[in-house]
């Protein structure tokens, strides 16, 4: 009986042993499916922000092309208005020249009519030099058959 007993012990261990290996396994198998989810999870998160990364990327991209293009079209209204107001600067100093020209001639051709600031009196007489703010007009009569002057 005792081998009896020594079998059936042997058994029970082996039995026990091989529930063991079991538990183990399936422990190990549900530990390895856990896992796998856990990976899947951090992967779809992962495309995810993967995605929404690109999609803020070409944002930011469209947005500096804006800022560019923005920038360069105030830098040709720039560029215009500089030459344009070159133009007018250029006119400006051609119809100063030629009033300096034209008050030369004056001066030469009817020397009394100029005055030394290089003011003219067209009636033939010296110009009323009054406190006449220069947005108001100032009528100075000369002849009463012919109405006056107008000056500013």
């Amino acid at each position: 009986m005792d081998t009896w007993l020594i079998v059936v012990l042997v058994v029970v261990a082996v039995v026990l042993i091989a529930l063991l290996a079991l538990a183990l396994a399936k422990r190990s198998r549900i530990t390895r499916s856990r896992k796998r989810e856990q990976a899947r999870g951090h992967l779809q998160e992962a495309q995810i922000r993967g995605a929404r990364a690109e999609k803020e990327q070409a944002l930011a991209e469209e947005q500096a092309a804006a800022a560019r293009r923005e920038l360069a079209e105030a830098q040709e209204r720039a560029a215009l208005a500089e030459k344009e107001a070159r133009e007018r600067s250029a006119r400006a100093d051609e119809d100063r020249s030629a009033a300096e020209q034209l008050r030369a001639r004056a001066q030469k051709a009817a020397p009394d009519l100029v005055h030394g600031n290089g003011t003219t009196d067209t009636t033939g007489r010296h110009s009323v030099q009054g406190d006449v703010p220069p947005d108001q007009t100032q009528v100075i009569s000369t002849d009463p058959n012919q109405g006056g002057a107008t000056r500013r």
